[in-house]
């Protein structure tokens, strides 16, 4: 394929259509390459959703084997169209608003793109609550009453230590993003590689603790509901939730690759960072889900609940942190 960058060279500030956040990126600017893709991919996969992914196939009648092959599945049917509307976004250097206006016109793509900031808001309130949980069972640890805080009722659910925590963590967001997309690349660079090693720790202590992974593999079954039930019945409905883990940001991924140096770059960067991320932490999630029915009696499906029964205030500061940056 022909390497095409396009840049924008006509001054265009004055259009009413022009905005600073939608401009496209100048060819100077677009320093992303392929390890900057795969690590913002590694920092987005690593996270509790991910890691209770293939726990909940299990629970629904697979084995451990094949919701792992499910999540592959799924994740590699939903790279391709990632890599091809990551295409336009590293060519023009454009986001997602400005894409739109090619299918939707310039007042429908106004439309498109609030109905994606819906479903963006909704993935982001479900992540802001787990930061901020993570960040309350980390003040637990130097402040044991801040549990009994005052009870805000039911309609909220939360007492207001876990409210100021949620709002703490909320706040902490848009600090990262009021500072801008690079804020988020050196992050990413970072956090990607300690959240791994996070995932690999709670790995080994499942190991340690057990003893054996064939046995922690074995205790997977125990997750399942005791159906029968027949792996095809569940293995389309299984796999297109998988694919829809990712469908959505499949659609504004030019927002990231706008940034990218090359085709190559967002293309390596992806595969690189998402399939194989995901495979990897599932199974950290259904290994670590697993050990804790041998070790606690049950199954601990919430990484913030279990991290929250270690005896080591260390462990569980540093895992909490990790955690926070993971959300």
């Amino acid at each position: 394929m022909k390497e095409e960058i396009v840049e924008l060279t006509e001054d265009v500030s004055s259009s009413p259509l022009y905005s600073e956040d939608f401009a496209p990126v100048p060819r100077a600017e677009r320093t992303w390459n392929k390890w900057n893709i795969a690590a913002i991919w590694v920092g987005m996969a690593v996270c509790i959703p991910t890691y209770m992914l293939a726990s909940s196939l299990i629970e629904q009648g697979m084995n451990w084997w094949q919701a792992l092959l499910t999540i592959l599945l799924g994740n590699v049917i939903v790279l391709i169209p990632m890599i091809l509307n990551a295409h336009v976004g590293t060519k023009y250097g454009i986001p997602l608003p400005v894409f739109l206006r090619l299918n939707f016109g310039v007042d429908g793509a106004v439309l498109a793109a609030l109905l994606r900031g819906l479903v963006a808001c909704g993935w982001f309130g479900i992540q802001t609550w787990i930061g901020g949980a993570a960040i309350y069972q980390l003040l637990l640890i130097v402040w044991p009453g801040l549990a009994n805080s005052p009870y805000l009722g039911d309609l909220i659910g939360l007492n207001l230590g876990q409210l100021l925590c949620f709002l703490l963590f909320w706040l902490m967001n848009m600090w990262i993003i009021y500072r801008g997309i690079e804020s988020i690349k050196q992050l990413e660079n970072w956090a990607a590689p300690f959240l791994l090693l996070i995932g690999v720790g709670l790995l080994l202590w499942a190991w340690v603790r057990v003893g054996s992974m064939s046995d922690i593999l074995d205790a997977s079954y125990q997750l399942a509901k005791g159906s029968d039930v027949q792996f095809w019945k569940i293995f389309w409905p299984g796999l297109t939730a998988m694919v829809g883990f990712w469908a959505t940001l499949s659609l504004n991924i030019p927002d990231f690759t706008r940034y990218a140096k090359t085709q190559k770059d967002q293309i390596i960067g992806q595969v690189i960072g998402l399939p194989g991320t995901m495979v990897l932490f599932s199974f950290i999630g259904i290994a670590v889900t697993s050990a804790t029915v041998i070790i606690f009696g049950e199954a601990i499906w919430d990484p913030v609940v279990l991290l929250g029964r270690f005896e080591s205030p260390l462990v569980v500061a540093l895992s909490m942190i990790g955690l926070t940056i993971a959300t």
